[in-house]
């Protein structure tokens, strides 16, 4: 399965090749050129055949056949509204807890902008991941299904693991918002497996939106 990212790939190369104010010269900077090789080298893997593209519907079966261990790397607070029941859990991103000023500044901006409407936290890359993942799972043989949201940080976890030993991955692909009811049979939570991510604002109006198509129905 052929993984396309070219536009976004180009756009973040376009902004690479831009000179970088000071404002950004810090470990943040470094984080957002960390996750865009992350992403080339996972999509790489994944059009190599070294990492397995599999279906949200393929899942449960590959779980069952080929000893698939699903490892869900969402943050805690997308996890907690909905998972897959026996999943692993480590999360590949974590709530940035700097509260230096030009910190701040970028929380109630990215807040502003993007936290208010979706609920996402300001988050920074966790980075325990890898010996967090090698605690719940040692045998670097293990197969391993790596799973999020929508799938580009399940494609970032890739390339990390398979850079940490792990050689045997798995991708979730599309993530959970392509989970079809059914798709797992054993979900825990007080939502949907698919609608997880949604939060902020916009899960107010989604809720509105699926009250309006209920009432229709009828």
């Amino acid at each position: 399965m052929a993984i396309q990212l070219y536009h976004f790939q180009a756009s973040t190369l376009k902004h690479e090749k831009q000179p970088k104010p000071p404002f950004f010269t810090s470990s943040k900077t470094r984080t957002l050129r960390v996750s865009t090789a992350a992403l080339s080298n996972s999509q790489q893997l994944i059009q190599s055949g070294e990492v397995k593209p599999i279906l949200p519907k393929d899942a449960v079966m590959a779980m069952n056949s080929e000893g698939f261990k699903l490892l869900d790397i969402r943050p805690e607070w997308e996890r907690e509204k909905a998972y897959v029941k026996g999943s692993l859990h480590v999360p590949l991103f974590v709530k940035d807890l700097d509260n230096s000023p030009i910190t701040l500044l970028k929380k109630w901006v990215h807040f502003g902008y993007i936290g208010l409407w979706t609920g996402q936290n300001f988050t920074m890359i966790n980075p325990n991941f890898i010996q967090e993942v090698e605690a719940a799972v040692p045998e670097k043989d293990a197969n391993l299904l790596v799973a999020c949201g929508e799938g580009l940080r399940s494609m970032m976890a890739t390339s990390k693991l398979y850079e940490g030993g792990y050689k045997n991955l798995g991708w979730l692909a599309g993530g959970f918002t392509r989970v079809a009811d059914g798709d797992f049979p054993e979900v825990e939570g007080p939502e949907k497996l698919q609608y997880a991510t949604i939060g902020g604002v916009s899960y107010y109006f989604f809720q509105l939106l699926l009250l309006l198509q209920a009432v229709d129905k009828e």
